[in-house]
């Protein structure tokens, strides 16, 4: 087991150069005494740091380049060079030359990972057409973490605000088309497993009551506006239900989040991107983090985009990433402690009816087989 640093390192990866990501890292990261609570470690280009230093006049931001992760050092902003040199910045514009540059601090940034070099991985926003204009095969940042990252685990995608909503989702990036045929049994069996898990590990929540979403509206009106309710997500909540997660539902989204329904859950599953996202971000898109939950790894992200049309401008909120930042570390204290608190447990006695004790070794129960 990899030893518990008292201050966590976190690698920041800049996303992409043309979007408002150096902005947001660079507000987040500028109040005095930032760095007495963690060590942070950009994945970026220094040139474009200063760039965006000068355009922004952002002059209190302060980095230390380094050639790697494992340079970086306590008490300072660490700036990984990755090696994209002569970068042309074009504000507000979608290019292969800019997604480039996000797939190469990304990578930079999981291999610093891997090596234990950083404790947890905060992404900037990426543009998905930047990333498609420069041969990146994947829809998001969640399915290639999922491939790089996961070791045969599969990643959850999981909205979160400290005291707000926590929005789980069963597929992330489809198209709208294709999202009945992924909707299966099998599909929502896992997702709750994994949202009850990482509830437990991740959030200290020993017995998490998860709300579960319908596909069709009103809950497919017993049938009459689709068959999925009672044929898919029904069995899969009964199924999760027999195996001590607490789930319930289906629930028509609309009448579940206009009501305040929500607030009655510590989770919520919802079928596709756009029925989870778009009333999470209503209710908590200044402070929201993206959280890839499943994965051997901490990785959190602001739950906003790019953010072309104000780049430059100096009005980007930063509160998303500096919740990002923050959950990040806290998430990561919180698995450490679930970890070290299953990692030798005493056995268990129970007494059967004839009054003998029996003794039952649950070292190598469930709970504690964890990444």
């Amino acid at each position: 087991m990899a030893k518990e640093h008292k201050l966590p390192r976190v690698g920041i990866t800049h996303g992409d150069i043309n979007g408002i990501g150096y902005e947001v890292i660079m507000k987040a990261l500028a109040p005095e005494g930032i760095t007495e609570l963690f060590t942070p470690v950009i994945f970026g280009s220094p040139s474009v740091a200063g760039y965006y230093r000068k355009t922004l006049s952002l002059d209190n931001f302060k980095a230390v380049a380094i050639a790697s992760a494992e340079q970086a050092e306590p008490g300072r902003i660490n700036l990984v060079d990755i090696g994209a040199s002569d970068l042309t910045v074009e504000p507000g514009v979608a290019t292969a030359e800019g997604g480039a540059a996000a797939r190469a601090a990304l990578d930079c940034a999981i291999e610093a990972l891997k090596n234990r070099q950083i404790d947890v991985l905060v992404t900037a926003p990426i543009n998905k057409e930047a990333m498609k204009m420069a041969g990146f095969p994947f829809p998001g940042h969640t399915e290639y973490l999922q491939q790089e990252l996961g070791d045969g685990a599969s990643a959850l995608m999981l909205l979160c605000k400290e005291g707000g909503p926590r929005v789980a989702l069963v597929t992330t990036h489809l198209p709208v088309s294709e999202v009945s045929e992924a909707i299966t049994t099998e599909a929502i069996e896992e997702k709750l497993r994994t949202l009850h898990h990482t509830m437990r590990k991740d959030f200290a929540l020993e017995r998490p009551k998860i709300a579960v979403l319908s596909l069709n509206p009103h809950a497919g009106d017993g049938g009459a506006i689709g068959e999925e309710e009672d044929a898919i997500i029904s069995p899969a909540i009964k199924q999760a239900y027999s195996r001590k997660i607490m789930a319930f539902g289906p629930y028509a989204a609309d009448g579940f989040f206009g009501s305040g329904q929500y607030k009655k859950f510590d989770a919520i599953l919802a079928m596709y991107h756009d029925q989870g996202l778009a009333p999470f971000k209503l209710l908590a898109m200044d402070e929201g983090v993206n959280f890839t939950a499943g994965l051997p790894y901490v990785r959190t992200s602001p739950d906003h985009g790019t953010g072309y049309d104000i780049v430059g401008q100096g009005i980007a909120d930063a509160a998303s990433m500096r919740a990002a930042i923050f959950e990040a570390i806290d998430i990561h204290r919180r698995r450490w402690r679930y970890i070290r608190s299953r990692s030798n447990p005493l056995k268990k006695q129970y007494v059967d009816r004839s009054g003998d004790k029996v003794t039952i070794d649950l070292s190598a129960s469930e709970d504690v087989i964890l990444n």
